[in-house]
């Protein structure tokens, strides 16, 4: 049974969503503002946390970055879905941009949520589960190291979500083709792209940023207008000027 840390302050909602989820066969602890959910994950060991933005005692990006930042609270690699107001694009940028694994608008469809849990879990658990792979894939100076799924561009570390590590790794080992949203979204979300559902833009952005703070280029990772996106290759890459 997976254990599961409702955030939200809205006590009522916490409690229909917790009966909800226990129905469904999860097991749910609730913490109410952002101190004490980060006291419970100081203490326990959680399969994954949902994540409401809007907390008293640190906010929900707030308890994100610390939970992402400092390994003292054992979350670095632990799924995360925040909760956002609806329609506010701004908040599932930032979230996503800090370390969520996804996202859902508030009030959200219980059914939904159950359904953005399961595939994160699968998708935790298929890697977890699956014989470590030996060696290295390589391409160009940036390195994945299956087994212990450590990202290298030279010797240096990328320190990427394990999100960011599944969209890298469908890049890389697709290298100088172009992968859709669709096929990106599918594999490394573990979900069908929604409309106006900007996920996998975000999380390769992240992986852009953190490429270009080790020194590779802007066009490591390219975006095919109307098609998806690719890793090139050396030969492959846009001259700068």
């Amino acid at each position: 049974m997976a254990d599961i840390l409702l955030i939200d302050d809205d006590k009522e909602l916490s409690e229909l969503l917790q009966e909800y989820l226990n129905a469904e066969g999860f097991s749910v602890s609730t913490a109410y503002d952002g101190a004490e959910a980060l006291e419970m994950a100081r203490h326990n060991s959680y399969s994954a946390l949902i994540l409401d933005v809007m907390l008293p005692q640190h906010n929900g990006f707030d308890v994100l970055k610390m939970l992402r930042q400092h390994p003292e609270y054992g979350q670095q690699h632990t799924p995360v879905i925040m909760l956002t107001a609806k329609g506010d694009t701004i908040d599932r940028v930032i979230g996503l941009e800090i370390g969520a694994d996804d996202y859902l608008p508030k009030p959200c469809d219980p059914r939904e949520l159950v359904a953005r849990l399961r595939a994160i879990l699968r998708r935790t658990a298929t890697a977890q589960s699956a014989p470590p792979e030996s060696g290295t894939v390589q391409v160009d100076s940036l390195s994945l190291q299956m087994g212990s799924r450590a990202a290298f561009w030279l010797d240096q570390s990328l320190p990427l979500t394990g999100t960011e590590f599944s969209v890298l790794e469908l890049l890389v080992r697709h290298a100088g083709q172009v992968i859709s949203k669709d096929e990106l979204t599918e594999q490394a979300l573990g979900r069908k792209l929604t409309p106006y559902d900007r996920s996998i833009d975000v999380h390769v952005s992240n992986i852009r940023k953190k490429l270009a703070t080790v020194g590779a280029s802007k066009d490591q990772i390219i975006n095919v207008r109307g098609a998806g996106y690719m890793l090139t290759r050396p030969s492959e890459a846009p001259a700068t000027p």
